[in-house]
C-alpha cells in the first residue's frame, strides 16, 4: 500500500467514475478520515508529512479519454490518464499538451494539477494554467462540481480551475480535465553545449534566448562537476536549420529530455523567482552541487541538498521576491525546516477558502502551504 512520508493509511480506494469516487470521499468524510488523493505517486514526496492518512483514493481508474475535438484542438479526460498515453492518442492527429513535468514518466494527468508541477517547455508554451480550460473535482459532500467548460472560449466569472493547480487535493479531487492542445511543430532539433564555467554557460543560455527564433526549452544543467547548456529548438525545418546554424553547438543526445524528464533525487526542491534574479541566486550555491535551470522562466531544480544549505537560499529567495519549495525530501528534515517556507501574504484568504470547500480538514491534512 502506498505511503506518503513513511505513513501508511488503513485502507485504500480505487474508484472506477468520477461518482463513485465522489461518494467514496463523502463517506470518508462523514467517518471522519483523513483522505489523500494518489495519482501517478510521482510527486507525493511534495508537501509537509500530514497530519493524519487513513484512506489512499487513488484515482488510476479513471483513465477514459472523454472527449477530443482535433479541429477545435481541445481534449477532456478523466484524472487517472497517464500524460504520455494522453499524447500517444493526440499525436495521431498531429497534436500535444506540453505538460512535461520532472519526475516522469508516468504523471496521471490530475497529478500533475494538484502538483503544480511543469517542466522545459514552459518557456514556449507556460504551464498549465495557460491551457487549462475546465475542470471537474469532486468535494468532500460528495458533490462534483464542473469550472470552466470543454471548450476554449468560456462564459466571464472566476476563473475556479485555477483554485485547484498546485493545492495538492486539498481543496477537492481532480475527476477530470480540459485542456487546450497545441499542434506539433513541423520540425524539431535538441542542441546541447558544454562549457567551463558558469559565467560562459550563462553567456550561451543568453545568446540562445536572443536568437530570432526563441528555444521552446532551454537549460542550465549542472552535473557531476560539469556544466552544459541544452535547448529545443522547433519551428518550420528552414527555421530550425538557420538557430542551430546561429548558435553552433553541438546535437543533444536523443533521449535527452525524456531522461531529463525522470530527473530527480531523495532530496529536491524547485526555486522560483523572477527570472533576472536567478543567477544571482544560483551562484551562492555550495561548489558541486547539481541543479537544473531554466534561465528564460526563473525556475531551477536543485538536488540533494541540506538542511543549511537550503534555509540560506530560501532566506535569499524569499527575500528577492521569489519561493524555494521542497519536492521531496525526508519527513524530518522537512519537519524541521518546513516544505514550503514562508507563508504568503494571502495566507488567511487561502484558509477561508479551503475552510469553505472543506471545512472537516478532510484532504490532505497538514501537507499543503495552510
Amino acid at each position: 500500500m502506498v505511503a506518503v512520508d513513511g505513513i501508511r493509511p488503513a485502507a485504500s480506494a480505487r474508484p472506477e467514475t468520477a461518482a463513485e469516487l465522489a461518494s467514496t470521499l463523502r463517506e470518508a468524510a462523514a467517518a471522519g478520515s483523513a483522505v489523500i488523493p494518489i495519482g501517478g505517486g510521482r510527486a507525493l514526496g511534495m508537501g509537509n508529512p500530514p497530519e493524519r492518512f487513513d484512506l489512499a483514493l487513488e484515482t488510476g481508474a479513471l483513465h477514459r479519454l472523454v472527449e477530443y475535438q482535433p479541429a477545435d484542438l481541445t481534449v477532456t479526460v478523466e484524472a487517472g490518464v497517464v500524460l504520455e498515453r494522453l499524447n500517444e492518442e493526440l499525436g495521431e492527429s498531429g497534436q500535444f499538451l506540453p505538460l512535461d513535468p520532472f519526475g516522469g514518466p508516468g504523471h496521471t494527468v490530475g497529478g500533475a494539477l494538484a502538483a503544480g508541477w511543469s517542466g522545459p517547455l514552459r518557456l514556449r508554451y507556460g504551464t498549465a494554467r495557460d491551457y487549462l480550460i475546465g475542470l471537474r473535482v469532486a468535494l468532500p459532500d460528495g458533490s462534483l462540481a464542473r469550472s470552466g467548460g470543454r471548450v476554449v472560449k468560456n462564459v466571464s466569472g472566476y476563473d475556479m480551475n485555477k483554485l485547484h493547480l498546485g493545492a495538492l487535493g486539498s481543496l477537492g479531487v481532480i475527476v477530470e480535465a480540459s485542456f487546450k492542445v497545441f499542434p506539433r511543430p513541423l520540425s524539431e532539433q535538441s542542441l546541447e553545449v558544454r562549457v567551463p564555467t558558469f559565467a560562459e554557460a550563462w553567456a550561451e543560455a543568453d545568446r540562445a534566448l536572443s536568437a530570432a527564433m526563441t528555444p521552446v526549452a532551454l537549460e542550465i544543467v549542472s552535473e557531476r562537476g560539469a556544466l552544459s547548456v541544452a535547448a529545443r529548438i522547433a519551428g518550420t525545418e528552414s527555421g530550425v536549420l538557420r538557430i542551430a546554424a546561429e548558435l553552433g553547438w553541438g546535437s543533444a543526445p536523443a533521449d535527452f529530455w525524456k531522461t531529463h524528464a525522470r530527473r530527480g533525487a531523495a532530496t529536491w526542491a524547485r526555486l522560483s523567482i523572477r527570472p533576472g534574479d536567478l543567477r544571482s541566486l544560483l551562484e551562492v550555491l555550495p561548489p558541486g552541487a547539481e541543479w537544473i535551470a531554466q534561465p528564460g522562466t526563473g525556475v531551477a531544480h536543485w538536488f540533494d541538498f541540506d538542511a543549511a544549505s537550503l534555509t540560506a537560499l530560501r532566506v535569499a529567495a524569499e527575500a528577492a521576491g521569489g519561493s524555494l519549495v521542497i519536492l521531496a525530501a525526508p519527513p524530518d528534515l522537512k519537519a524541521a525546516i518546513g516544505a514550503w517556507g514562508s507563508p504568503p501574504p494571502t495566507a488567511d484568504l487561502m484558509r477561508q477558502v479551503r475552510d469553505a470547500f472543506d471545512p472537516s480538514r478532510t484532504l490532505s491534512p497538514g501537507r499543503y502551504l495552510v
